[in-house]
């Protein structure tokens, strides 16, 4: 596919950058919407708040709390003012920058976002942890909010996993089918802002099976319910599913829905009508589906008449 707008030169198949940025991003997201009530979960049974994932990274500094308990730990911030974002979560190694202006204004989007979540998360603990019970209940709804965002990727590559990560996956890991089997649990699931919450929780869920299980022989379907998560009215993100689409076949030649759908977004919004051609015509060649394979040469003839 040629690069985007701005993203010249891109690599689409370093798999470390798309490991690193997508473990620091997603993880932070998991102990917010597993553990608060807002999103509609149980309440933990201990008077204890659960602890949130990225609110506790770096060495702790002691802040007095009232009344002389004990120090709260708070996490040190990562450094500002540099184009490169902080390591990711359990990650002894930063994210490559990309190089170029655009590139540059990406990154630092992706620190500023970041910066932004777990000062939110760190206030809230604060407040939970000295009995501002008030305040860390403004903190939480503010998080939720910022979680109900659907964030745009802007550079496919900090996003999107390489092809070569699918020649590792083999492995029949319980733990990512279980993670996978819960997402599907979420997703399509609701009405209104439930179903909106619904969805990211799926995509939280789907995406942590590809960063955190990558050898997994789930990433294929994974892939797919990404790409149909991403077309879905919850994102309505054309481009970034038909990758995902892409990608699951590409993981999977047998995944023979993905690529018509990857194909039919790749044409119908001008992603990239020359891979549509070329998924358009494996699914006459692959295809044991009759009606997909009338479809595809459909579309073939019409790729053809408006060249």
């Amino acid at each position: 596919m040629p690069p985007v707008s701005g993203d010249k030169g891109m690599n689409t198949n370093n798999p470390n950058r798309f490991r690193l940025l997508e473990g620091r991003v997603l993880r932070g997201f998991l102990g917010l919407f597993f553990a608060t009530t807002a999103l509609g979960q149980a309440p933990s049974p201990s008077p204890t708040p659960a602890p949130i994932p990225g609110a506790t990274v770096g060495t702790p500094a002691p802040v007095s709390t009232p009344g002389g308990s004990a120090p709260v730990p708070v996490p040190s911030p990562a450094p500002l003012g540099t184009n490169t974002p902080p390591p990711a979560l359990g990650s002894v190694k930063p994210v490559v920058p990309t190089g170029g202006p655009y590139s540059d204004m990406v990154e630092k989007l992706l620190i500023s976002r970041k910066e932004y979540q777990r000062n939110l998360e760190t206030l809230r603990i604060y407040c939970l942890q000295t009995n501002q019970t008030e305040k860390a209940k403004w903190a939480e709804d503010e998080l939720i909010q910022y979680h109900r965002i659907a964030k745009q990727p802007f550079i496919f590559d900090l996003d999107v996993p390489p092809v070569s990560l699918g020649t590792q996956a083999i492995q029949n890991s319980p733990e990512a089918n279980e993670i996978y089997r819960r997402a599907l649990t979420y997703k399509d699931r609701g009405w209104g802002t439930d179903y909106i919450d619904n969805q990211r929780r799926a995509e939280i869920l789907l995406q942590q099976v590809l960063t955190s299980h990558p050898t997994s022989n789930r990433i294929s379907d994974t892939a797919y319910q990404l790409g149909e998560l991403y077309e879905s009215k919850a994102y309505k993100q054309h481009n970034r599913a038909a990758l995902y689409y892409d990608r699951s076949v590409q993981w999977n030649p047998q995944q023979a829905e993905a690529r018509m759908r990857a194909a039919k977004l790749y044409e119908q919004y001008n992603i990239d009508r020359p891979r549509a051609a070329v998924l358009f015509k494996e699914v006459t060649t692959h295809d044991t589906d009759q009606r997909r394979v009338e479809e595809a040469r459909h579309h073939l003839e019409m790729l053809a008449k408006n060249r």
